[in-house]
């Protein structure tokens, strides 16, 4: 299982747009993916799931992933958070 922990820069914190090329991107992997804030988690391939967390700007998020490929799907998810929010 490998994890990542980051702090969402956007002002407008995880909002529809970045959620949804989030979720569109996590779904070419086969990993079990999950976001989680203030002890919430959530499936992070489903919009529903990480819109209910309604996180916001200056909040951490924990990203989780298990499985075959969770070592390029944490990586490919830093590098989207960090360009996009």
């Amino acid at each position: 299982m490998k994890e990542l922990k980051y702090t969402i820069t956007d002002p407008e914190g995880i909002h529809a747009r970045p959620a949804g090329e989030l979720i569109k991107m996590l779904k070419e992997f086969e990993s079990a993916i999950t976001i989680a804030k203030d002890g919430k988690s959530a499936d992070a391939k489903r919009i529903f799931g990480v819109m209910g967390l309604a996180v916001k700007q200056g909040q951490e998020i924990t990203m989780t992933a298990e499985g075959a490929d969770e070592e390029i799907a944490i990586q490919k998810i830093e590098a989207f958070l960090k360009e996009n929010l």
